[in-house]
């Protein structure tokens, strides 16, 4: 596994990545460290990763680990929190880490003539694991349509039209709908 200072460098080309990159890179490797995993780029076909947030920690965990949206191993259930948990799969063991909230306040205290941002960069590379993540132990379970792997029909909804993968139709009497023409979509008319 590459060091905490080569996902920096990786992160940065351009210079110092910002603090939710650098809590991102730590939280990962706190988490595979906790899981065993000596080299996320051999363990991560038995990997699953679900981001509590849509904002660099996903960045980050892709970097680290190579589990990514395209390949169903990056997960979000967007909670708003810096958190995320990590499942090996194979040997059925997951790891929730999240970040501690009194960091920002210690930041501003250890660097009171830098501004918040450049006091976080600092505080996240500095302080000990354990003073920055709570972790703990926890069970994940996933749909088997959520599993990396899972093979299902495409079906066609019977409103739009549009294929639906990995089993998400919902049936109404015995038409297959999209989430959307069954009333769950996004977007407003």
């Amino acid at each position: 596994m590459k060091s905490f200072e080569e996902y920096l460098r990786m992160a940065g080309p351009e210079g110092h990545p910002r603090c939710g990159i650098i809590l991102g890179i730590r939280m990962a490797l706190v988490a595979l460290k906790d899981l065993g995993i000596d080299d996320p780029d051999k363990a991560h076909d038995d990997l699953v990763v679900v981001v509590e947030t849509d904002r660099c920690l996903p960045d980050a965990v892709e970097m680290v680990t190579g589990c990514r949206m395209g390949n169903r191993r990056l997960k979000l259930r967007d909670m708003g929190k810096m958190a995320a948990t990590w499942a090996d799969l194979k040997a059925n063991r997951a790891v929730r880490v999240a970040a501690r909230e009194d960091a920002n306040q210690r930041a501003m205290e250890m660097y009171p003539t830098l501004d918040k941002l450049d006091a976080l960069d600092k505080l996240y590379c500095q302080l000990p694991d354990d003073e920055l993540f709570t972790r703990r132990a926890v069970h994940l379970e996933l749909a088997p349509e959520d599993v990396p792997g899972y093979q299902a029909p495409r079906v066609l909804c019977a409103a739009c039209g549009e294929g639906i993968a990995f089993g998400r139709q919902i049936f109404d009497g015995s038409r297959a709908l999209c989430r959307s023409c069954a009333g769950q979509g996004y977007l407003k008319a």
